[in-house]
């Protein structure tokens, strides 16, 4: 399933989220012009999980708790990325607050990295990309527009179909995915690089916890059978 776009239209114009969206791209483009030197720099600035609890490779280093999660992998990694910050961003920031939205954002990804890592105490891969913040984000989105619909290009066999999904049913399939797909990676040693499923699984989750406290006040719950929404007094 590829989001195209959802229904509900972004009250303010989300100048964090576009910001967001810029930074990641301008440091991609860096990386692609960095050549052979790349491998050093993901190295550098990616979160090694084995950096804080192996003695021997110790590292004080704070700032890649921050740095990783404006780096990427590869064109279908950023694009992924961006595409999904782009489509449910712009709302939750429009909820949050653009400053508040920012710390909401670092927040997330932060308590992501810490999730993958202690899936994977000793790995010494660096962490690297953009969506484990941008789970939190989607763990927000579906409490503060449960009633949204994503217009989505479904793959049906050879056709493609495009098609409105409930935002609940769709990002409730995500991180089904991920969940189960994090349990499955638990069973495998990686000597290489792969997912990082349990970042997305922190990220959904702190996004849930983080959405409430998080809101402008002059928003408040109102329950439905969906489960909660933000209405304006």
């Amino acid at each position: 399933m590829i989001p195209i776009r959802d229904t509900i239209p972004s009250r303010s114009f989300p100048i964090v989220n576009t910001v967001l969206i810029v930074v990641n791209t301008l440091v991609f483009f860096y990386e692609l012009s960095l050549g052979s030197y790349l491998p050093r720099f993901i190295e550098h600035y990616g979160l090694i999980p084995a950096s804080f609890t192996s003695p021997e490779r110790a590292d004080f280093r704070i700032y890649p708790i921050f740095t990783f999660m404006f780096l990427h992998g590869g064109w279908l990694h950023i694009i992924g990325n961006m595409l999904y910050l782009y489509i449910f961003g712009d709302n939750v920031e429009d909820r949050i607050g653009h400053l508040k939205y920012l710390f909401f954002y670092l927040i997330t990804g932060l308590i992501s990295a810490f999730s993958q890592a202690l899936a994977n105490l000793h790995s010494t891969i660096p962490m690297i990309g953009a969506s484990g913040a941008i789970a939190g984000v989607l763990g927000a989105y579906i409490l503060y527009f449960p009633r949204s619909k994503i217009i989505t290009l479904l793959p049906i066999f050879f056709f493609i179909q495009i098609v409105e999904i409930p935002a609940v049913a769709f990002l409730l399939l995500w991180f089904v995915i991920q969940f189960f797909s994090g349990v499955a990676s638990l069973a495998i040693t990686q000597s290489g690089g792969g997912v990082a499923f349990w970042a997305h699984i922190g990220g959904f989750i702190a996004g849930l916890i983080l959405a409430k406290p998080f809101a402008k006040k002059e928003d408040y719950y109102e329950s439905n059978r969906f489960g909660s929404i933000f209405r304006r007094r």
